[in-house]
Protein backbone atom coordinates (compact mmCIF):
# COMPACT_ATOMS: atom_id res chain seq x y z
CA UNK A 1 0.00 0.00 0.00
CA UNK A 2 2.98 2.49 0.99
CA UNK A 3 4.56 2.05 -2.73
CA UNK A 4 1.24 1.96 -4.09
CA UNK A 5 1.10 -1.82 -5.40
CA UNK A 6 -2.26 -2.53 -3.28
CA UNK A 7 -5.29 -0.94 -2.28
CA UNK A 8 -6.70 -1.30 1.44
CA UNK A 9 -9.70 -3.10 -0.70
CA UNK A 10 -7.43 -5.45 -2.23
CA UNK A 11 -6.27 -6.98 1.26
CA UNK A 12 -8.84 -7.01 3.20
CA UNK A 13 -11.87 -9.03 2.96
CA UNK A 14 -15.73 -7.77 2.15
CA UNK A 15 -18.26 -7.87 4.36
CA UNK A 16 -20.51 -9.43 2.45
CA UNK A 17 -18.19 -12.66 2.43
CA UNK A 18 -19.28 -12.70 6.22
CA UNK A 19 -22.72 -12.12 5.41
CA UNK A 20 -22.75 -14.32 2.84
CA UNK A 21 -21.59 -17.26 5.41
CA UNK A 22 -24.24 -16.59 7.72
CA UNK A 23 -21.45 -14.82 9.84
CA UNK A 24 -23.09 -11.75 12.03
CA UNK A 25 -20.37 -9.19 11.59
CA UNK A 26 -20.12 -6.49 13.85
CA UNK A 27 -17.61 -3.35 13.53
CA UNK A 28 -17.30 -1.93 16.93
CA UNK A 29 -15.17 -1.85 20.14
CA UNK A 30 -15.38 -4.65 22.98
CA UNK A 31 -14.82 -2.51 26.27
CA UNK A 32 -15.17 -5.32 28.69
CA UNK A 33 -15.38 -9.16 28.79
CA UNK A 34 -17.02 -11.05 31.92
CA UNK A 35 -16.19 -14.27 31.80
CA UNK A 36 -18.44 -15.00 35.15
CA UNK A 37 -21.83 -13.73 32.78
CA UNK A 38 -20.36 -15.00 29.90
CA UNK A 39 -20.96 -12.30 27.78
CA UNK A 40 -19.07 -9.47 26.32
CA UNK A 41 -19.64 -5.21 25.69
CA UNK A 42 -19.20 -3.49 22.93
CA UNK A 43 -18.68 0.36 22.88
CA UNK A 44 -22.70 0.98 22.21
CA UNK A 45 -22.97 -0.52 25.67
CA UNK A 46 -24.50 -3.53 23.90
CA UNK A 47 -24.15 -7.17 25.52
CA UNK A 48 -23.70 -10.25 23.74
CA UNK A 49 -23.36 -13.26 25.02
CA UNK A 50 -21.62 -16.26 24.34
CA UNK A 51 -20.84 -19.97 25.08
CA UNK A 52 -17.61 -19.95 23.39
CA UNK A 53 -15.08 -16.95 22.74
CA UNK A 54 -12.40 -16.51 20.51
CA UNK A 55 -9.70 -14.11 21.46
CA UNK A 56 -7.64 -12.72 18.59
CA UNK A 57 -6.63 -8.96 19.45
CA UNK A 58 -3.61 -8.96 17.97
CA UNK A 59 -0.50 -6.65 18.73
CA UNK A 60 1.02 -3.21 18.31
CA UNK A 61 3.99 -1.85 17.63
CA UNK A 62 6.14 -1.42 20.14
CA UNK A 63 7.48 2.37 20.20
CA UNK A 64 10.80 3.08 22.38
CA UNK A 65 10.55 5.42 25.09
CA UNK A 66 12.56 7.68 23.59
CA UNK A 67 12.68 11.67 23.12
CA UNK A 68 11.15 12.89 19.95
CA UNK A 69 8.99 9.62 19.15
CA UNK A 70 6.04 11.87 18.75
CA UNK A 71 7.16 14.21 16.07
CA UNK A 72 5.07 14.60 12.99
CA UNK A 73 6.96 12.24 10.37
CA UNK A 74 7.64 9.48 12.59
CA UNK A 75 5.60 6.37 12.26
CA UNK A 76 5.16 2.98 12.82
CA UNK A 77 3.87 0.10 10.37
CA UNK A 78 1.17 -2.44 11.17
CA UNK A 79 -1.97 -2.00 9.66
CA UNK A 80 -4.05 -0.43 6.60
CA UNK A 81 -4.39 2.71 8.33
CA UNK A 82 -0.71 2.96 9.24
CA UNK A 83 0.37 2.42 5.55
CA UNK A 84 -2.23 5.11 4.58
CA UNK A 85 -0.84 7.58 7.30
CA UNK A 86 3.08 7.06 5.95
CA UNK A 87 1.56 7.24 1.81
CA UNK A 88 0.20 10.47 2.71
CA UNK A 89 2.77 11.86 4.15
CA UNK A 90 4.92 11.14 1.60
CA UNK A 91 2.41 12.41 -0.98
CA UNK A 92 2.33 15.88 0.85
CA UNK A 93 5.57 16.25 2.84
CA UNK A 94 8.11 14.81 0.08
CA UNK A 95 10.37 13.24 2.87
CA UNK A 96 13.68 12.44 1.08
CA UNK A 97 15.96 11.26 4.07
CA UNK A 98 14.05 8.48 5.13
CA UNK A 99 15.71 6.72 8.38
CA UNK A 100 14.24 3.34 9.39
CA UNK A 101 15.23 2.08 12.95
CA UNK A 102 15.49 -2.17 13.06
CA UNK A 103 16.22 -4.45 9.86
CA UNK A 104 14.15 -6.71 10.41
CA UNK A 105 11.51 -7.47 7.11
CA UNK A 106 9.21 -5.02 7.80
CA UNK A 107 11.48 -2.26 7.19
CA UNK A 108 13.51 -3.70 4.09
CA UNK A 109 10.83 -4.78 2.13
CA UNK A 110 9.44 -1.15 2.74
CA UNK A 111 12.35 0.53 1.94
CA UNK A 112 13.41 -1.90 -1.04
CA UNK A 113 9.27 -1.53 -2.13
CA UNK A 114 10.05 2.73 -1.63
CA UNK A 115 13.28 2.53 -3.77
CA UNK A 116 12.03 0.32 -6.07
CA UNK A 117 9.16 2.07 -7.21
CA UNK A 118 10.70 5.68 -7.07
CA UNK A 119 14.57 5.14 -7.85
CA UNK A 120 16.99 7.74 -7.26
CA UNK A 121 14.61 9.74 -5.30
CA UNK A 122 15.13 8.40 -1.70
CA UNK A 123 18.62 8.60 0.51
CA UNK A 124 18.03 5.26 2.95
CA UNK A 125 19.73 5.01 6.26
CA UNK A 126 18.86 1.61 8.01
CA UNK A 127 19.73 1.38 11.65
CA UNK A 128 19.90 -2.13 13.72
CA UNK A 129 20.77 -2.40 17.32
CA UNK A 130 22.48 -6.27 16.63
CA UNK A 131 25.14 -6.98 14.42
CA UNK A 132 23.49 -7.44 10.69
CA UNK A 133 20.11 -6.74 8.61
CA UNK A 134 17.63 -9.51 8.99
CA UNK A 135 18.45 -11.02 12.79
CA UNK A 136 15.87 -13.29 13.31
CA UNK A 137 15.98 -14.91 10.34
CA UNK A 138 19.57 -14.99 9.76
CA UNK A 139 22.88 -15.73 11.22
CA UNK A 140 26.32 -14.24 11.25
CA UNK A 141 27.41 -16.01 8.12
CA UNK A 142 24.09 -15.46 5.80
CA UNK A 143 23.85 -12.03 7.26
CA UNK A 144 26.50 -11.12 5.68
CA UNK A 145 25.43 -11.79 2.69
CA UNK A 146 22.70 -9.40 3.20
CA UNK A 147 24.45 -6.70 4.34
CA UNK A 148 26.77 -6.54 1.31
CA UNK A 149 23.88 -7.10 -0.98
CA UNK A 150 22.00 -3.75 0.94
CA UNK A 151 24.97 -1.80 0.71
CA UNK A 152 24.91 -2.70 -3.39
CA UNK A 153 21.54 -0.96 -3.62
CA UNK A 154 22.65 2.06 -2.12
CA UNK A 155 21.41 2.10 1.08
CA UNK A 156 23.60 3.47 4.24
CA UNK A 157 23.46 0.61 6.84
CA UNK A 158 24.42 1.15 10.64
CA UNK A 159 24.60 -1.99 12.61
CA UNK A 160 25.49 -2.37 16.29
CA UNK A 161 24.27 1.17 16.40
CA UNK A 162 20.79 2.63 18.53
CA UNK A 163 18.69 5.67 18.25
CA UNK A 164 19.07 7.79 21.53
CA UNK A 165 16.41 10.74 20.39
CA UNK A 166 14.96 11.86 17.32
CA UNK A 167 15.40 15.57 16.78
CA UNK A 168 13.09 17.76 15.33
CA UNK A 169 12.00 21.24 13.90
CA UNK A 170 8.77 23.41 13.97
CA UNK A 171 6.90 20.02 15.43
CA UNK A 172 8.53 17.83 12.49
CA UNK A 173 11.43 15.16 12.20
CA UNK A 174 14.84 16.75 11.31
CA UNK A 175 16.83 14.21 12.24
CA UNK A 176 18.24 11.21 14.38
CA UNK A 177 21.15 10.79 17.26
CA UNK A 178 23.12 7.73 17.91
CA UNK A 179 23.89 6.21 20.91
CA UNK A 180 28.09 7.16 19.16
CA UNK A 181 26.79 10.79 19.10
CA UNK A 182 26.69 10.19 15.14
CA UNK A 183 23.72 12.63 14.35
CA UNK A 184 21.68 12.16 11.13
CA UNK A 185 19.44 14.34 8.74
CA UNK A 186 16.03 13.12 8.42
CA UNK A 187 12.63 13.94 6.65
CA UNK A 188 10.80 10.78 7.79
CA UNK A 189 11.58 7.76 10.60
CA UNK A 190 9.83 4.18 10.28
CA UNK A 191 10.48 2.35 13.47
CA UNK A 192 9.84 -1.30 13.72
CA UNK A 193 11.63 -2.72 17.01
CA UNK A 194 9.04 -5.48 17.67
CA UNK A 195 5.55 -5.40 18.72
CA UNK A 196 3.67 -6.00 22.27
CA UNK A 197 0.61 -8.89 22.31
CA UNK A 198 -2.59 -6.43 22.98
CA UNK A 199 -3.65 -8.00 26.77
CA UNK A 200 -5.31 -5.34 28.20
CA UNK A 201 -9.10 -7.50 27.60
CA UNK A 202 -7.60 -10.78 28.54
CA UNK A 203 -5.96 -9.41 31.95
CA UNK A 204 -9.14 -7.30 32.94
CA UNK A 205 -10.94 -10.67 32.21
CA UNK A 206 -8.33 -12.82 34.64
CA UNK A 207 -7.03 -14.91 32.08
CA UNK A 208 -3.21 -16.00 32.80
CA UNK A 209 -0.45 -14.14 30.93
CA UNK A 210 2.69 -15.90 29.99
CA UNK A 211 6.15 -13.92 29.76
CA UNK A 212 5.28 -13.36 25.90
CA UNK A 213 1.67 -13.56 25.63
CA UNK A 214 -1.59 -15.17 26.57
CA UNK A 215 -1.27 -18.68 28.07
CA UNK A 216 -2.92 -21.08 26.17
CA UNK A 217 -2.86 -25.13 25.48
CA UNK A 218 -1.83 -27.59 23.33
CA UNK A 219 -5.69 -26.78 21.80
CA UNK A 220 -5.30 -22.97 22.36
CA UNK A 221 -7.83 -22.99 25.29
CA UNK A 222 -6.97 -20.47 27.68
CA UNK A 223 -6.79 -20.67 31.25
CA UNK A 224 -10.95 -20.75 30.74
CA UNK A 225 -11.98 -23.66 28.53
CA UNK A 226 -14.44 -21.69 27.07
CA UNK A 227 -11.87 -18.88 25.86
CA UNK A 228 -9.57 -19.75 22.78
CA UNK A 229 -7.17 -17.24 21.54
CA UNK A 230 -4.88 -17.16 18.64
CA UNK A 231 -2.66 -14.96 16.57
CA UNK A 232 -0.17 -12.42 18.17
CA UNK A 233 -1.66 -12.41 21.23
CA UNK A 234 -0.62 -15.91 22.72
CA UNK A 235 2.66 -17.36 23.64
CA UNK A 236 3.18 -20.65 22.53
CA UNK A 237 6.75 -23.15 22.68
CA UNK A 238 9.25 -23.61 19.86
CA UNK A 239 8.87 -26.56 18.17
CA UNK A 240 12.69 -27.43 18.65
CA UNK A 241 14.08 -25.75 21.98
CA UNK A 242 10.44 -26.31 23.70
CA UNK A 243 11.05 -22.67 25.26
CA UNK A 244 8.13 -20.42 25.31
CA UNK A 245 7.80 -18.31 22.35
CA UNK A 246 5.68 -15.16 20.83
CA UNK A 247 3.74 -16.18 17.88
CA UNK A 248 4.02 -13.14 15.58
CA UNK A 249 4.22 -14.56 11.88
CA UNK A 250 0.70 -15.17 9.54
CA UNK A 251 2.01 -18.71 8.93
CA UNK A 252 1.47 -20.18 12.73
CA UNK A 253 -1.55 -17.90 13.21
CA UNK A 254 -3.35 -19.00 9.92
CA UNK A 255 -2.87 -22.48 11.54
CA UNK A 256 -3.87 -21.45 14.73
CA UNK A 257 -7.33 -19.95 13.56
CA UNK A 258 -8.03 -23.50 11.87
CA UNK A 259 -6.79 -26.02 14.80
CA UNK A 260 -9.48 -23.41 17.08
CA UNK A 261 -12.53 -23.76 14.43
CA UNK A 262 -11.75 -27.56 14.44
CA UNK A 263 -11.75 -27.67 18.12
CA UNK A 264 -15.09 -25.88 18.67
CA UNK A 265 -16.38 -28.48 16.09
CA UNK A 266 -14.91 -31.22 18.55
CA UNK A 267 -11.27 -32.73 16.66
CA UNK A 268 -8.68 -32.88 18.72
CA UNK A 269 -5.54 -31.70 16.63
CA UNK A 270 -2.45 -30.13 18.83
CA UNK A 271 -0.26 -27.30 17.75
CA UNK A 272 2.72 -28.38 17.21
CA UNK A 273 4.88 -24.94 18.07
CA UNK A 274 6.28 -22.75 15.98
CA UNK A 275 9.71 -22.63 14.03
CA UNK A 276 9.44 -19.07 12.50
CA UNK A 277 9.01 -20.42 8.69
CA UNK A 278 9.25 -17.01 6.75
CA UNK A 279 10.30 -15.64 3.49
CA UNK A 280 10.63 -11.66 2.51
CA UNK A 281 12.06 -10.53 -0.83
CA UNK A 282 14.26 -7.36 -0.75
CA UNK A 283 14.69 -6.01 -4.26
CA UNK A 284 16.11 -9.22 -6.43
CA UNK A 285 16.75 -11.31 -3.34
CA UNK A 286 14.35 -13.52 -2.05
CA UNK A 287 15.17 -14.83 1.63
CA UNK A 288 13.94 -17.23 3.86
CA UNK A 289 14.14 -19.15 7.12
CA UNK A 290 13.23 -21.40 9.44
CA UNK A 291 14.30 -23.12 12.95
CA UNK A 292 17.26 -22.35 14.44
CA UNK A 293 20.32 -20.34 12.72
CA UNK A 294 23.94 -21.23 13.48
CA UNK A 295 24.28 -18.78 15.83
CA UNK A 296 20.93 -19.05 17.40
CA UNK A 297 21.16 -23.00 18.05
CA UNK A 298 24.94 -22.36 19.53
CA UNK A 299 23.00 -20.08 21.94
CA UNK A 300 20.47 -22.57 22.99
CA UNK A 301 23.03 -25.38 24.04
CA UNK A 302 23.30 -27.05 20.66
CA UNK A 303 26.26 -28.71 19.06
CA UNK A 304 25.38 -26.99 16.24
CA UNK A 305 27.36 -27.46 12.59
CA UNK A 306 26.68 -25.11 9.78
CA UNK A 307 27.03 -26.30 6.05
CA UNK A 308 26.57 -24.17 3.10
CA UNK A 309 25.73 -25.25 -0.25
CA UNK A 310 25.59 -22.98 -3.44
CA UNK A 311 23.59 -23.81 -6.46
CA UNK A 312 21.15 -22.82 -9.44
CA UNK A 313 17.47 -22.39 -10.08
CA UNK A 314 17.62 -24.32 -13.60
CA UNK A 315 19.88 -26.49 -15.04
CA UNK A 316 23.00 -24.54 -16.17
CA UNK A 317 22.01 -24.61 -19.92
CA UNK A 318 18.89 -23.18 -19.55
CA UNK A 319 18.71 -19.53 -20.43
CA UNK A 320 17.50 -17.25 -17.22
CA UNK A 321 19.56 -19.61 -14.72
CA UNK A 322 19.57 -17.72 -11.60
CA UNK A 323 22.18 -18.53 -8.59
CA UNK A 324 20.99 -19.57 -4.96
CA UNK A 325 22.61 -20.29 -1.34
CA UNK A 326 21.35 -22.46 1.12
CA UNK A 327 22.44 -23.30 4.56
CA UNK A 328 21.37 -26.01 6.74
CA UNK A 329 21.84 -25.99 10.55
CA UNK A 330 22.06 -29.92 12.48
CA UNK A 331 22.81 -30.71 15.78
CA UNK A 332 25.92 -32.65 16.14
CA UNK A 333 24.72 -35.16 18.46
CA UNK A 334 21.25 -36.52 17.33
CA UNK A 335 22.28 -35.33 13.49
CA UNK A 336 18.73 -33.80 13.54
CA UNK A 337 17.93 -30.25 11.52
CA UNK A 338 17.69 -27.42 13.30
CA UNK A 339 17.26 -25.24 10.57
CA UNK A 340 17.52 -23.36 7.41
CA UNK A 341 18.42 -20.32 5.49
CA UNK A 342 18.43 -19.42 2.15
CA UNK A 343 19.06 -16.35 -0.30
CA UNK A 344 18.29 -16.48 -3.87
CA UNK A 345 18.13 -14.70 -7.26
CA UNK A 346 15.07 -15.77 -8.20
CA UNK A 347 11.45 -16.39 -6.40
CA UNK A 348 11.48 -20.54 -6.46
CA UNK A 349 14.19 -21.54 -4.93
CA UNK A 350 13.12 -19.71 -1.79
CA UNK A 351 10.04 -21.85 -1.52
CA UNK A 352 12.56 -24.76 -0.53
CA UNK A 353 12.36 -23.49 2.99
CA UNK A 354 8.78 -25.28 3.08
CA UNK A 355 10.38 -28.78 2.61
CA UNK A 356 13.24 -27.74 5.01
CA UNK A 357 10.20 -27.01 7.43
CA UNK A 358 8.56 -30.37 7.23
CA UNK A 359 11.90 -32.12 7.51
CA UNK A 360 12.62 -30.34 10.64
CA UNK A 361 8.97 -30.78 11.51
CA UNK A 362 9.93 -34.82 10.75
CA UNK A 363 12.55 -35.19 12.99
CA UNK A 364 15.26 -35.57 9.97
CA UNK A 365 18.76 -36.46 10.44
CA UNK A 366 21.75 -35.83 8.12
CA UNK A 367 21.88 -39.46 7.41
CA UNK A 368 18.37 -39.64 6.22
CA UNK A 369 18.64 -36.27 4.33
CA UNK A 370 21.08 -37.87 1.92
CA UNK A 371 18.05 -39.73 0.29
CA UNK A 372 15.70 -36.89 -0.21
CA UNK A 373 14.92 -36.86 -4.09
CA UNK A 374 13.26 -34.11 -5.20
CA UNK A 375 11.86 -33.79 -8.51
CA UNK A 376 13.78 -32.25 -11.14
CA UNK A 377 13.83 -30.38 -14.54
CA UNK A 378 15.75 -28.20 -16.34
CA UNK A 379 13.60 -26.10 -16.51
CA UNK A 380 12.17 -25.89 -13.11
CA UNK A 381 15.15 -26.62 -10.39
CA UNK A 382 18.71 -27.56 -10.44
CA UNK A 383 20.39 -30.16 -11.99
CA UNK A 384 20.30 -33.52 -9.67
CA UNK A 385 23.56 -33.42 -8.89
CA UNK A 386 23.62 -29.69 -7.19
CA UNK A 387 20.38 -30.31 -5.25
CA UNK A 388 21.31 -28.65 -2.42
CA UNK A 389 19.62 -29.94 0.15
CA UNK A 390 21.30 -33.63 0.02
CA UNK A 391 24.47 -32.03 -1.17
CA UNK A 392 24.66 -30.51 2.13
CA UNK A 393 23.19 -33.47 3.92
CA UNK A 394 26.12 -35.58 2.70
CA UNK A 395 28.92 -32.73 3.65
CA UNK A 396 27.12 -32.62 7.22
CA UNK A 397 28.11 -36.52 7.31
CA UNK A 398 31.85 -36.10 6.43
CA UNK A 399 31.69 -33.32 8.95
CA UNK A 400 30.28 -35.18 11.59
CA UNK A 401 33.06 -38.11 10.63
CA UNK A 402 29.38 -40.72 10.26
CA UNK A 403 29.08 -43.64 8.48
Amino acid sequence: MVAGQATVDSITNPDKMFADAGINLIIDRVTTLDVNAKNITISTGRKLPYDKLVLATGASPFVPPIPGNELQGVFTLRNAPDAQKIQNYLQNKHPQKLVFVGAGFLNLELAALLSEENPGVYDITIIELLEHPLPLMLDKEMGQIATNFLKEQGFQLKTKQKVTEIMGKNGAVSGVILDNREILDADMVVLSVGTRPNLELAREAGLEIGKTGLKVNEYLETSNPDILAGGDIIETEHFITKKLAPSLLRGPAVIQGRLIAKRLAGYNIPFPGVLNNSAVRIFNKYIGATGLNEDQAAKEGFNALGVTVDSSSKHRMIPGNESWTLKLVFDKITQKLLGGQIISNTVAPVKEIDTINALILGGMTAKQMTTLMCAGNPDCSSEPSREPITIASEQALQKMNLR
